[in-house]
């Protein structure tokens, strides 16, 4: 037996399932492709999340595309983080020319130009439709990662939540957040005390500021109403094509905090909202999160923790998360181990450092028989990949360099027209992209403080009152004295003179009368 024949046989053993499956690819032998050698995954697979890496210019965003139809034509909805901003284009039909027809002719799969159906979803100024959360959606636990507060700021936080609930104060933006946090160390800084302890101005102080840092970054943007329901992302059109929702983030590269927050809030929502699926044939939904680096760098420790906790729980939700970055190692090591299927493309050798990394990297994949994974790495070409995922047993299937299928849609961005028409007839647009701002606690509590400060200017007005008739009675009782006529000194000694004689007639009456 040939080393060809040999090397397909091993494939064949390996990428050989009983359900469903989408095609990557073919196998690569040589650097040539090897027909009948197609790479495969099984859709059952799909929720056990994975990893597409490489240097680049190497191909991984056409990669995501590629995995992003293959699964929309197989009844999977998808949501890509579009954070380069040339994903739009998968709403549109691809067009055909020599080097697809050669390439598709190599795998063995026939190309048929086609566009996904697809929303054009924003959480800043990109146009499309909004996503959005409120304060209270987020809980205190989240929240407070997020901010990356200490235990005692964490405490505060719970107590303004606890608050809200107990007083019917509705948390729904920043603002109302903002508000609240005032007023417990104003107004109400008393009843709070007496309901739920002491609060500490200094840390309400660091939590004030902290907000502050995350509006700088357009998070205001992003919580209010309404909130974007989950279940959304899950609609299947008539034809059997699962809807292809993409989030619009080019303006966001230089917000990574922002961009964290947002995904693990979304990432929670979803854990949070759909049922326990099991073992299904076909996962619900598969998120894909380009530039996964964004995510993770600016990440503070307690919020990588959370991350972590939902990527390992919500594959039991039928949801896969997929990760495309530059290299394995931007991707925690509590994650990575959780990646069922990995597609690395090429890495370049350029310093000891990147050969340090390749070595690495290497380690990363099954041993081969028919590849040095280090030196392969280095010579894969544009649309080529080591791959590598699970059979429907959840064993590793054999490591294939793999000449990849070419995107069925457009390999460009959607022209503003065409974005503008794809937003504006969206039946989603219609449902979110209407501002509310309904009555909160930036409005309730607003008009609390307005009646209290009537209260105590009334009452300052009324002590004033009080002060100023004061002053007048006293001001009017020394007139009236005042205005009494004096006597003069010749009339005072007539007077003395006078009592003195009454006095002792008196006397002398009584004495005759013998009563003294």
């Amino acid at each position: 037996m040939s080393k060809t024949d040999d090397f397909k046989k091993h494939l064949e053993e390996g990428y050989t399932f009983k359900g469903d499956s989408i095609v990557l690819g073919a196998a690569m032998l040589d650097g040539e492709p090897v027909s009948g050698a197609q790479v495969k995954i099984p859709l059952k697979t799909l929720n056990r999340h994975g990893l597409i890496a490489g240097a680049t210019g190497t191909g991984k965003t056409k990669t995501l595309q590629v995995l992003a139809e293959q699964m929309s034509c197989k009844g999977i909805p998808t949501l890509l983080m579009d954070i380069k901003g040339d994903l739009s284009g998968i709403a549109k039909p691809g067009e055909l020319n020599d080097h697809i027809v050669w390439r598709q002719g190599a795998i063995g799969v026939e190309y048929v130009p086609e566009g996904m159906p697809t929303e054009l979803l924003s959480i800043s100024d990109e146009k499309g439709v909004r996503l959005r959360a409120t304060v209270s959606e987020f809980g205190p636990i989240l929240l407070g990662k997020m901010l990356e507060l200490n235990d005692t700021q964490e405490g505060i936080l719970a107590i303004v939540f606890q608050y809200c609930d107990d007083n019917g104060l509705p948390l729904l933006d920043l603002k109302d957040l903002r508000k609240t946090l005032q007023y417990i160390m104003d107004e109400g800084k008393e009843e709070i005390e007496r309901e739920y302890g002491r609060v500490s101005s200094a840390s309400v102080g660091t939590i004030m500021r902290k907000i502050v840092a995350l509006e700088q970054q357009g998070a205001e943007k992003f919580f209010g109403e309404r909130s974007f329901d989950v279940k959304d992302l899950l609609f299947v059109n008539k034809k059997g094509r699962g809807q292809v929702s993409v989030i619009r983030l080019a303006d966001i590269q230089s917000k990574p905090k922002l961009f964290s927050t947002f995904m693990l809030s979304l990432l929670a929502e979803v854990y949070e909202t759909f049922p326990e699926a099991g073992d299904s044939d076909k996962p619900k939904l598969c998120i894909f999160i380009d530039e996964a680096h964004l995510m993770f760098n600016e990440a503070s420790d307690a919020l990588l923790d959370q991350i972590e906790v939902i990527i390992k729980l919500i594959r039991s939700k039928g949801v896969g998360i997929y990760f495309c970055t530059q290299l394995p190692t931007d991707i925690p090591d509590e994650v990575l181990s959780q990646l069922g299927l990995k597609i690395q493309h090429a890495l370049r050798a350029f310093t000891a450092k990147d050969r340090k990394a390749i070595k690495k990297t290497a380690e990363n994949y099954p041993l081969s028989d028919y590849y040095e994974t280090d030196k392969i790495i280095t010579a894969l070409g544009i649309g080529e990949a080591l791959v590598t995922g699970l059979n429907e047993r959840g064993i590793p299937t054999p490591l294939a360099a793999t000449l990849l299928q070419a995107p069925k849609s457009r390999m460009d961005v959607l022209t503003p027209q065409e974005i503008n028409e794809l937003v504006d007839y969206s039946v989603l647009t219609e449902k979110y992209n209407k501002t509310i701002d309904r009555e909160s606690a930036y409005e309730i509590l607003t008009e609390k403080i307005k009646r209290l400060e009537e209260k105590e200017l009334q009452e300052e007005r009324r002590k004033q009152i009080e002060k100023e008739a004061k002053v007048s009675r006293k001001k009017s009782y020394t007139t009236r004295r005042r205005g009494r006529p004096r006597k003069s000194a010749t009339e005072k000694m007539m007077g003395q003179m006078g009592n003195t004689l009454v006095r002792e007639v008196t006397r002398g009456i009584l004495n005759i009368f013998g009563l003294r």
